[in-house]
């Protein structure tokens, strides 16, 4: 099956529709969640909670002996907010900073998951297959009711995203002036690292532990580099997650033996890759474009100034001169002098160049700048 063929069938096949929405549901939620984590500089919070949760996944499987997914997502969120709380008590009560709690939570709650995993295995239940889906992720395992929980979850956050929005925006810019302004920073804070557990939470079935953080980090990574507004932040990060949820699922469906989890974070990363090189603010081909356009205009400036050093030796600023006395000046070039003409700033006669009176007094202003920088 192509790509093209997936798209005819997406609308009526249950198995494709089922997990192109539970991809893009998921992707929209993580992107929107995400950019909160980004801004506040909490990009390892995601694969710290991702990892936390598989004891809980483990715990989950061992107390109730069944394999529904519901039963093992509550598990894992209530192992991944234990371990956010440890990291936030760790980093508030102790002297340790936050990539080592994070660190430490992050081994230590995978360590006990992969024990537990192990010690299940080891046990006569065969309900125990297919627990390990969750390290890497089974998208075809989503069913309809996933994707209500997921629509219903990301209606849940989008709503109280709405609701507590002035709060959250200044707590993420200016937690001091929030403080000052009356607000419960404290609940606020566990409010939205609370949701941003939920939505990691929700993805490991389909994304998996590993790489769980990668899909909360990728979409707004990328959205960060086309703006510099949260809500459109927000808003761009969400549809970088949507569009990498359904090109993945695409892409996975058209190939054999490709998993959709791995994919998916691929098709973010391209999102990421290309937002880093052409966003037009902070894409590192305008930025290379913009110092090249720089480079140049500075030489150009150079190049009058030292011209005019020279024309105001005469009385007559319009003197002509001989072009190679610019050869003494480190910043000359052919295209700069013709630069030059083209502004009408120089007039060039056979091998003689002289600054026109428009060309002087611009040369004057920069000459002026020039001296006043070196001193």
């Amino acid at each position: 099956m192509n790509i093209q063929e997936y798209f005819s069938l997406v609308f009526t096949d249950y198995t494709l529709r089922t997990i192109t929405l539970g991809t893009a549901i998921l992707g929209a939620v993580t992107g929107m969640l995400g950019s909160f984590a980004v801004l506040r500089k909490q990009s390892l919070l995601g694969d710290a909670i991702s990892h936390a949760a598989l004891p809980g996944i483990a715990i989950s499987f061992l107390i109730t002996g069944a394999k529904d997914s519901n039963t093992l997502l509550l598990g894992a969120l209530v192992s991944g907010l234990i371990g956010t709380f440890w990291i936030r008590g760790i980093i508030t009560k102790t002297h340790l900073k936050s990539d080592t709690a994070l660190g430490l939570i992050l081994s230590l709650f995978f360590g006990f998951g992969m024990l537990l995993l192990t010690f299940i295995q080891k046990q006569p239940n065969a309900n125990q297959a297919g627990l390990d889906k969750y390290l890497f992720g089974q998208a075809a395992t989503l069913v309809e009711s996933d994707i209500w929980l997921m629509a219903t979850v990301t209606g849940i956050c989008f709503f109280v995203l709405l609701l507590f929005w002035k709060e959250f925006k200044i707590l993420l810019f200016d937690k001091e002036y929030a403080k000052t302004l009356g607000f419960n920073t404290k609940v606020i804070d566990i409010l939205i690292t609370s949701f941003i557990v939920l939505a990691i939470v929700l993805g490991l079935q389909t994304v998996g532990v590993v790489l769980m953080s990668a899909m909360l980090l990728a979409p707004a990574a990328a959205a960060r580099q086309w703006t510099n507004s949260l809500a459109k932040m927000v808003f761009l990060a969400a549809i970088f997650g949507a569009f990498s949820g359904v090109l993945g699922t695409a892409i996975s469906a058209s190939q054999n033996n490709l998993s959709t989890g791995p994919v998916i974070v691929i098709v973010a990363a391209v999102f990421v890759l290309i937002s880093f090189i052409f966003s037009p603010s902070r894409g590192l081909l305008f930025k290379q474009i913009r110092f090249i356009k720089n480079r140049r205009d500075l030489e150009l400036h150079k190049t009058l100034a030292f011209m005019y050093h020279i024309a105001e030796t005469h009385e007559n600023t319009s003197h002509p001169h001989e072009i190679k006395i610019l050869n003494n000046f480190h910043g000359f070039t052919k295209g700069t002098l013709k630069k030059l003409v083209e502004k009408n700033y120089v007039t060039l006669q056979g091998s003689t160049w002289s600054l026109t009176n428009e060309g002087f007094k611009s040369a004057s202003n920069l000459y002026n700048q020039l001296t006043k920088q070196d001193e």
